[in-house]
């Protein structure tokens, strides 16, 4: 023993939006509760919706376990404001929103944690375009469905590179739900954003601030909408237009 006390480990907050997804949410928490991160700890801050499937019933059994807390919505407003209300819980030192489905592995939760925790970044984005063999084209389904993903597809490039132009960064796949953040940049933001525009009211306000980007690849496995995918093309294309220019000029 030297005397000196031992660094604390760093803690990972999580904010686990859920809504109606009863076929999903217990093996995501499942896999997010059973990783261990060496020097890392965890608690779960989730925000359950007000769903209509039985997930509110599943998300109740984990309340009691430890480093879980879970708020409970009165009515579906939003994945934007189910996020703000649990930046107000959070009590980490970097914050990770994971959605409540399966399209993205925990298993990648290490090495998107390495920028941060180096103090190489202070925001870090999981690509799904880097080293991807599908490039942008990582949502290809069959029938009718195939239009839609080659619409969100092409929407994920547009809006990537409108950000880029209007922000100063280098990102590839800016609309990536893997997105990490140092909790202390975190103070004082406001999210107006009530949709799927919220992320990125965050990533240009973060910008705005002058905070690092980087990028690491990621694991993704596309669900359609029959599979329960939430975006719409043509609803939320235009909020996400929106929210990068608009908050470019104005907070």
């Amino acid at each position: 023993m030297s005397g000196q006390d031992a660094p604390r480990p760093a803690k990972l907050s999580l904010i686990i939006p859920v809504y109606n997804e009863r076929a999903t949410v217990r093996t995501l928490l499942d896999q997010v509760l059973a990783l261990e991160i060496p020097s890392v700890q965890k608690e779960l801050v989730i925000v359950e919706g007000r769903s209509t499937d039985g997930t509110r019933d599943i998300v109740a059994e984990y309340a009691k376990r430890p480093g879980v807390r879970v708020l409970y919505e009165e009515s579906p407003r939003g994945k934007g404001a189910a996020v703000a209300l649990g930046l107000k819980e959070i009590t980490g030192d970097i914050l990770l929103i994971q959605d409540g489905d399966l399209e993205y592995s925990v298993s990648d939760y290490p090495k998107l944690l390495e920028p941060l925790l180096r103090g190489e970044a202070d925001v870090v984005f999981g690509s799904r375009v880097l080293n991807s063999p599908q490039h942008w084209q990582f949502r290809r389904f069959g029938g009718l469905e195939r239009l839609y993903g080659l619409l969100v597809n092409l929407g994920g490039v547009v809006f990537t590179g409108l950000f880029n132009l209007l922000y100063g960064t280098k990102l590839s796949d800016g609309a990536t739900m893997f997105k990490l953040f140092k909790a202390e940049h975190l103070r004082g933001l406001v999210l107006k954003s009530r949709g799927f525009d919220y992320d990125w009211e965050m990533s240009a306000k973060l910008a705005k601030r002058g905070c690092r980007f980087a990028e690491v690849p990621v694991l993704y496995k596309a669900r359609s909408r029959a599979e329960g995918k939430k975006i719409r093309f043509w609803r939320d294309g235009w909020r996400v237009f929106a929210a990068i220019v608009r908050y470019r000029f104005s907070d």
